[in-house]
Parts: structure tokens; sequence; C-alpha cells
């Protein structure tokens, strides 16, 4: 039987506690599971690809089944070279829905063998973003029950440095 990949795909700037309970739950639905960090430099990230990837193995490091790579090419690309066939997504308000449902659709239309599945995450988890996160951080905002313990210290760390 073919293992069955999926691959999450982000910036993860920082890595939320949203995004590790769609990890934990997609976990259980796939054999492998991909946290593909992008370099996503248009995004202007306060953590370098590196940085992002290291916080990110460590979020998700109680998962056997996951794991974690940067990329700095088209996805399609990427899903390919991890024998994935499977674009996990993360739903947590109505606008991201259109957003994901146009990406979804032309990924369907150039690469009909890819499908793209969307999770919601838990309800404590609705309302965070990554974007709101950082800026509440950069504001001097306490973050910590969005980010995991080592996430908030590398992002203490990272936003007293400059």
């Amino acid at each position: 039987m073919k293992e069955t990949v999926a691959v999450y795909p982000g910036t993860f700037d920082p890595f939320t506690r949203g995004h590790e309970d769609l990890v934990r739950r997609s976990a259980v639905l796939f054999d492998r599971v991909v946290v593909a960090v992008a370099r996503s430099s248009s995004k202007n990230p306060i953590f370098s690809l590196d940085e992002r990837v290291d916080i990110a193995r460590a979020a998700v490091a109680a998962f056997p089944n996951v794991e974690v790579a940067g990329f700095d090419c088209l996805l399609m690309k990427f899903l390919k070279q991890q024998g994935a066939r499977v674009i996990l997504r993360g739903l947590r308000a109505v606008s991201d829905f259109e957003y994901e449902f146009q990406m979804a659709g032309m990924n369907r239309k150039l690469y009909p063998d890819v499908e793209t599945v969307f999770l919601t995450p838990a309800e404590e988890y609705m309302f965070i973003s990554a974007t709101m996160v950082r800026e509440i951080a950069r504001l001097g905002g306490d973050v910590s029950k969005f980010v995991q313990p080592q996430v908030l210290a590398r992002l203490q760390d990272k936003l007293n440095s400059k």
C-alpha cells in the first residue's frame, strides 16, 4: 500500500499553537506530514528560513511521522520532491476560505493529481494568526498563550536583538 504524504506549507513566522494543532490532527490522518517552511522573503519574516525550520522542528518533535523542511520553489515542485499528493491548509475564518478556495482551484487545474485538504483549528486557536502574534510581540504584548515556550523565548530574543 502506498504511503499517504501531506505537505503543510506556510511561512510559520512564528510557529503558533494553531499551527501545532493542525499538525497534531493531521498526523493521525496521514502516514507522513511534511511541514514545508517557505522562504517567503516578500513577507519580510522576522526569522530567517533556517531559524523558522529549527523552531518548527522543535515544536513538532513529539510527532514521529512529522518532518520539517524549508523550500524556495514552486509548491508543486516541492510536493513532487516529497512524493506528496496532498496539500494541507488551515481555515480559521470565512476570509481565509476565499483565498484558499481560489488557490485549491488553480492547483487542481494545473495539477489534477494533487488534492487540497482543509482543516479548521480547534476552537481555542481559531483567532490565532502568526501575523497578529508577531505584531503583539513587537509591541511588547504577552503572546505566551499563542506559542510554545521555546518559540516564545526565540521570539523575545529576536525582538530584543533588533
